[in-house]
């Protein structure tokens, strides 16, 4: 099994923003981490990787206590990019896709041939390649959110963890991320965990879907059973409902707005 937890407990002072938290995840696996604003998937994504220490429960990969790894080891194996990552003022495109492959250059070997490939590979499979020597403060926000998405992916770990990898995209970038995300899970088998707003992508991305609230996770299942389930309209308090699209897919959330039960023109 790549990754797993259970009854992970994450505290910040006297708050608690993770509370009995758990997945196994299938290698190759797609999974989906929803929940309103505040409700621990951050805190989730960064316990996971190692990079707070729960008060409770502990992470594993293959088995190992992900605590007990070193930061290169770790790193061959598990990729995290957050929301608001940092880069030097000047660094280039493809200076930081180079960041990518740190766990697998140093004393003892250098850049060489198979670098190289993976670095290009990397900016075309995000659509930088004709980005690499520009600047990221040239970039627009999309354009630099792809540029970290494409330095994660020349880490080539098993397992990628990304807080929000479409924020700041245009729709078409959107979906060009998940179908990059679908391709590393299928044609790599790349055990991914991504926190998702949109929840309709999850639902068309995701093989298991875990709904946080308050720190707390509700439900951990399949987007199906999800979207059977009720919880969404009772966690997000919206009113709506999932409406079959086709007999062959999954079915899509439609959000009631005030102004189609109140019959108020939008002109």
């Amino acid at each position: 099994m790549p990754l797993a937890c259970s009854q992970l407990t994450v505290a910040y002072g006297r708050r608690i923003a993770l509370q009995d938290f758990g997945l196994a995840l299938a290698p190759g696996e797609v999974r989906g981490l929803i929940g309103p604003n505040g409700s621990g998937k951050s805190t989730a994504l960064q316990a996971l990787a190692g990079l707070v220490r729960p008060q409770a429960g502990a992470v594993t990969i293959g088995g190992e206590p992900v605590a007990a790894l070193g930061r290169r080891a770790l790193a061959r194996r598990l990729a995290y990019l957050p929301q608001q990552p940092a880069a030097p003022d000047g660094m280039t495109v493809e200076q930081l896709v180079r960041q990518g492959r740190f766990a697998h250059v140093g004393l003892f070997r250098s850049f060489g041939r198979h670098d190289r490939a993976v670095v290009d590979w990397a900016l075309e499979s995000t659509g930088l390649a004709d980005f690499a020597d520009r600047s990221l403060r040239e970039l627009s926000g999309g354009e630099r959110q792809r540029a970290w998405i494409s330095a994660a992916i020349a880490q080539e770990a098993t397992i990628l963890l990304l807080d929000e990898p479409t924020s700041f995209l245009d729709i078409g970038y959107q979906v060009e991320v998940l179908d990059l995300v679908h391709r590393l899970s299928q044609e790599r088998g790349v055990t991914i965990v991504m926190s998702i707003h949109d929840i309709n992508q999850a639902m068309a991305v995701c093989d298991r879907i875990s709904l946080l609230e308050k720190g707390r996770p509700v439900f951990d299942g399949l987007p199906a059973d999800l979207a059977a389930s009720g919880l969404v309209e009772q966690v997000f308090k919206v009113r709506g409902s999932f409406v079959p699209l086709a007999s062959d897919a999954l079915p899509h959330f439609d959000v009631e707005l005030a102004r189609r039960r109140t019959g108020v023109s939008a002109a």
